[in-house]
Formats: structure tokens, sequence, C-alpha cells
């Protein structure tokens, strides 16, 4: 009975439910060790500017669960529900994506957190792996969050072809502002990088959001590695994209300068693969007709003062780099560059100096016409959440109670359509006893 009726199952998952909106992988099998954890990042003072770093954002409403714990719920004993779904795959045989829900919405402890994670990967690698809900992605962040599993949260997001967590922008909001809380900008940016290889910066608040926590953990003068820059650089110019102001287009110059330098060093192939960025060569020109914009702009929009600074360092630091390469000293590594850059990414070195000069025009040009911003970065992106995310705020939350609701109706319809086929299945098993009966009769 049980193999049939998930059987059932399984075809009703597929029939029935859209898959999600990712980009689908097939990554290879690899035994889950419970015991991984992320390390804990190391929180950084503020540096650069003398505005006091604020430890939340968010309003008490927004982050509010009580919306999300008046949801009908739908008791289980986890010890049952685990032990089922081990006969279940013991069997070769499909877990839907309600029981893992269910799972996921009776977490009661950090242990518990654990477990669920087991579940997920297993579900994961599984047949219907495309069929994990929306809401169980929103449950299991909420669940990490409320029984300090954060580390939890932010393993299976960064995993996510592994572990099939894709939230939505609501979600992203909720762990972002929690790493902020604590002050944990680099956690937080780990957060707006996955926002980013999403491209799901469409909401204001969370445009807002990841503003303030680039800017914030640029201000602690961070030791970045190559992929961390371009990832920076990525979340700063996508995210930048949205605005079409000082802070968006200081955070476009700035996001083309660093994805530049991880060019000019490691050649266009190390800018853009994995990450949804153009792969035409040229982002230091790029951030240059940034400032080019800026300089014909009629408005009132403005660069701020240290983005040009960072760049000025930046184009200084490649220009040295590039003239002790010339110099004829070989390195060990110098095989290795051979096999990332080719003559194209050599021919975009060579318009350093270039690039250099345009830069010290267009400096000279927006200083002379007062569109040099003295606020730092992120005193800009400070007083863009002060003043622009509470009246953000409300929209979402309507939007969010509205996606409650459509939650609760497929759940619903989810339990109905299982029970319909468990009955199916009964009636099945009934019909072929009767069948057996009346053979061993005759």
């Amino acid at each position: 009975m049980i193999k049939s009726f998930l059987f059932l199952w399984r075809e009703h998952e597929r029939s029935n439910s859209p898959a999600p909106a990712e980009k689908w992988y097939r990554p290879k099998m690899a035994a889950l060790a419970l015991t991984r954890r992320v390390t804990a990042a190391v929180k950084n003072k503020c540096l650069s500017s003398s505005l006091p770093a604020r430890r939340w954002l968010l309003s008490a409403a927004y982050t509010d669960s009580k919306v999300w714990e008046a949801t009908e719920k739908d008791p289980q004993n986890l010890a049952v529900l685990a032990s089922f779904m081990d006969r279940t795959y013991d069997r070769n045989l499909p877990v839907s994506s309600l029981t893992v829900s269910r799972f996921v919405d009776n977490i009661s402890s950090r242990e518990e957190v654990d477990q669920a994670e087991y579940y997920l990967y297993k579900f994961r690698h599984s047949p219907n792996c495309w069929y994990l809900r929306d809401w169980t992605v929103h449950s299991w962040i909420r669940q990490c969050l409320k029984y300090g599993a954060k580390e939890k949260a932010l393993y299976t997001l960064k995993n996510k072809v592994q572990y099939g967590i894709f939230p939505d922008d609501f979600t992203f909001n909720l762990l972002i502002d929690s790493y902020v809380k604590e002050g944990d900008f680099k956690s937080a940016f780990s957060v707006v990088e996955e926002v980013m290889l999403q491209e799901a910066f469409d909401l204001p608040t969370t445009q807002i959001l990841s503003l303030y926590t680039l800017g914030s953990y640029l201000a602690t003068r961070p030791q970045l590695t190559v992929s961390e820059e371009r990832a920076l650089g990525a979340s700063l110019l996508i995210c930048g994209l949205k605005q079409d102001n000082t802070i968006g287009l200081s955070a476009q110059l700035l996001g083309n300068a660093l994805l530049g330098k991880v060019e000019i060093l490691k050649g266009i192939h190390a800018v853009f693969k994995g990450m949804p960025l153009s792969w035409a060569r040229g982002y230091l020109g790029r951030a240059l007709t940034v400032m080019e914009k800026v300089a014909s702009a009629s408005g009132d929009v403005k660069l701020s003062k240290d983005t040009l600074d960072y760049m000025s360092d930046l184009l200084q630091q490649l220009s040295s780099t590039s003239d002790s390469d010339s110099s004829g000293e070989e390195s060990g590594g110098e095989e290795d560059k051979k096999d990332t850059v080719d003559e194209d990414d050599l021919a975009e070195q060579a318009k350093l100096p270039e690039y250099a000069g345009r830069f010290k025009e267009l400096s000279n040009q927006l200083e002379a016409q007062g569109k040099v911003d003295s606020s730092s970065f992120q005193g800009l992106v400070t007083a863009l959440a002060q003043q622009n995310l509470a009246a953000a705020e409300k929209p979402d939350l309507e939007q969010y109670e509205s996606r409650i609701q459509a939650w609760e109706a497929e759940k619903k319809q989810l339990i109905q359509r299982e029970k319909e086929m468990r009955e199916k299945a009964e009636q099945e098993k009934e019909r072929r006893l009767a069948a057996k009966a009346a053979a061993q009769q005759a």
C-alpha cells in the first residue's frame, strides 16, 4: 500500500506542481557530513567612518514572526516522520514535498535543525527534488533564525545546489537583517552575494539593505581575495544599477572598478564565469563611463569622494603591478597566468595608462562642476536606509500576507490530494486482497 501510495504521490508532484524558477545543475552525489559548520565570521569595527554602525534596519513589524506563526499548523512527531522518510528512501521511493514541509514546520529545537538539514539534502538528491515548496524554504530560514542556527541558514544558502534553498526577496531580507543586527557585515555580505547571483534586487527594501550592507562591509577595510573582490564588485554593480542616483552611480563606479581589477589581473574569464555579468572586456572603461555620465548629467547627481579615491588607488596599484611585470622579472606563477590571460586580455592591460589619464581628467572635471559628494559611501547608504526603508516596508508586508494566504491554499490542496490518494491506495489494496481471496476459494 505504501509503495502504491508513494508512486501515486510522485506522479501528483510531477503533474500538479510547477518546477521552481531556478537554474538546475546536476551535482555529484556526496555524503552528507552533519557536523560541518560555517566558520564564524570575525566581527570588524568600522575604521573609515565616524558614523556609528546601525545595529538594526528593518522594523519590528517587518521581522515579527506572528503572521507566520499564526498559519495553520500540521503537528507531527518528528521521530515518526524521520523513520517514515528513512524507510521510504531505503526502498528507493520518493518522499513528497509535503512530508519535508511538515518536518521543517515542526522543528522545535536546535538539534532538530540539524536533522532537517539532512532531510533537505536527501530530498534535493531525490526524484522529487524540483518540488521543494517556497514556503518550506521560508520556514527553514525562519526556523534557523528562531533556534540560533543562522550559520545553518547561510551554509545551505551558499550550497543551494545541494539543498535547494532559493529564498524569495522577503526571506533574503530577514537573513540579511539578522546579521546586520549583530554587526556581522561579512556574513551579511555573503547573503547579499547570493541575492546578486539570483539577480533578486527587485524590491526597494532588498536594494537598500544590500547597499547598506555593502557600504558597511567596505568600511571595515576587509582584506579581500580575488574571488571576494569579484563577488563584491558584481554585487555593487548589479544592485547599483537599480538606483539612478548618487548612491547607485557610486556603487556602479566601485563595482566596475573592482571587476576591472580582477579582469586586469586574471583575465575576463575570471570575471564572468559563474556570474550574471557581461563577458565583454573593459570593466575599467565602463567605470570611466559612469564618471562621464555623471559629468554630463543635468541633475543633482554626484559621485562620493571615497569611491573616486578608491578607484584612484586601484589604478595606481594596477599600474605598479604592470610596471613590475614588464621589468623582465618572471615569477613561478607565470605559467598559470598564461593559462588564464589571452592576447585580448593583454591588450586590455595595455590600456591602463590611457585609463589612468582619462580618470584624472574626469576627476578634475567632476571636482570643478561640484559633482563630488564629500560624504562617504557608507554615510550615503546609511542616510538612504534611514530616510527610505520605513516607507518601502509597507508594500512588502502586504505582499507577504498575500503570499502566505496563497501558500496556505496550495498546502490545503496538497493535503486534500494526499488524503484522496491514500484512500485510493487503500481501495486498491482491498481489491487486490479480495481478488486473492477469491482465487484461493476457487
